[in-house]
């Protein structure tokens, strides 16, 4: 298995894992090809040297993706923190440690680009996917709040 930097013919394939589970199917488009918001987005991402989308290949199939974000901080001196969002493992490779193996790569970049911490979210109807990250040594620190615009 490759984690790599994602590449615009790898659209499809992130969209469609995107969108293959009970909250995705409410909230993706998974037509073909892609719609051109979602390709108006990786673009933005693709430009921008604080946004990573990787996926995890095997030959030509992306079986998963998740997208890294670098951000610029100035509370605790000026800190870089990394938000992992995104994360998607194709249903026919769940239970391989590929997770793990994306989000071990995710870490590494946020080690290599000086981040002092690496945090992410994940909405509370899905408390396998809690479990998988307090396995990979995340622990819940504080609430989260979103407000839809």
């Amino acid at each position: 298995m490759l984690v790599r930097p994602a590449s615009r013919t790898d659209l499809d394939p992130i969209v469609a894992m995107l969108s293959d589970d009970p909250l995705g199917a409410t909230r993706e488009d998974p037509s073909l090809p892609a719609a051109q918001a979602y390709v108006d987005a990786f673009g933005a991402i693709d430009a921008d040297p604080n946004q990573i989308l990787l996926v995890a290949v095997d030959e030509d199939d992306v079986l998963g993706c998740l997208q890294l974000t670098l951000i610029p901080g100035l509370s605790r001196r000026g800190m870089w923190r990394g938000q992992i969002e995104g994360v998607r493992i194709h249903r026919s490779a769940r239970g391989r440690g590929l997770g793990a193996q994306m989000v071990g790569k995710a870490i590494d970049i946020c080690r290599d680009r000086g981040c002092g911490l690496v945090q992410l979210t994940t909405d509370t109807t899905r408390p396998e996917a809690l479990r998988f990250y307090e396995k990979l040594g995340f622990v819940q620190s504080h609430h989260g709040l979103k407000l839809p615009l």
